[in-house]
């Protein structure tokens, strides 16, 4: 089972249904033992890294995730998750998990398109990756496949955690992370084929990971 974690923000629900039209068993929680229980975890979201921090603080969910994330728990952080798995936001200038070296920052509205024109802040639509390195998250993906976008901020790794990196206005990473603990900036659950394919190569590798224990 993997566990969705409930810290308030937007968009758990579109994850659980991705999850649950691949059958993978899943449940929305913030339930210590249910975390504790499960093969994996998912930790998406949508909304404003200030506030969302401060959930995370008053529920001790950020104490329980790094818990978690020690003893090898494998964990999945999708857009805002993405971001504030890092040890800095610009958004609200908020210190954030410091789980992966690096900090977040926001599109700056004088980056343009290829074509010259300015870029549109928050980044919407549909962009390819470059592969900086391989990732089981993208076993049987083709890499010309494109993701679904929608954010303002974009994470800044250390450049050792950088997995995939997009273009927009400036190239920026889009997939960070080492093995058993990854972040996509997009929202692979909005991303057709290629994005329930990844959120299914993530199930198998935690129930792999849960077996070999």
């Amino acid at each position: 089972m993997l566990a969705i974690l409930d810290y308030k923000a937007g968009n758990l629900t579109s994850v659980q249904r991705a999850l649950e039209y691949l059958s993978i068993p899943c449940t929305i929680t913030a339930d210590p033992q249910r975390i504790a229980a499960s093969d994996g975890l998912i930790f998406p979201g949508v909304g404003a890294a200030g506030s969302a921090m401060n959930t995370l603080r008053e529920t001790g969910l950020h104490n329980i995730m790094a818990q978690q994330i020690q003893a090898g728990k494998p964990l999945l952080g999708i857009c805002l998750g993405c971001q504030i798995l890092l040890d800095h936001s610009q958004e609200n200038n908020t210190p954030t998990l410091g789980i992966i070296p690096g900090h977040c920052a926001e599109f700056s509205p004088d980056l343009c398109e290829e074509d010259g024109s300015p870029i549109n802040i928050p980044h919407m639509g549909w962009n390819s990756l470059i592969m900086k390195k391989n990732c089981v998250l993208f076993n049987g993906i083709d890499l010309r496949s494109e993701f679904y976008f929608v954010h303002s901020y974009y994470p800044q790794p250390a450049p050792e955690f950088v997995i995939a990196t997009t273009c927009y206005g400036r190239e920026f990473c889009s997939v960070h992370g080492r093995p058993g603990l990854w972040a996509t900036q997009f929202h692979p659950e909005k991303s057709g084929q290629p994005g329930l394919k990844l959120l299914s190569n993530f199930y198998t590798y935690c129930s792999e990971v849960h077996h070999a224990h």
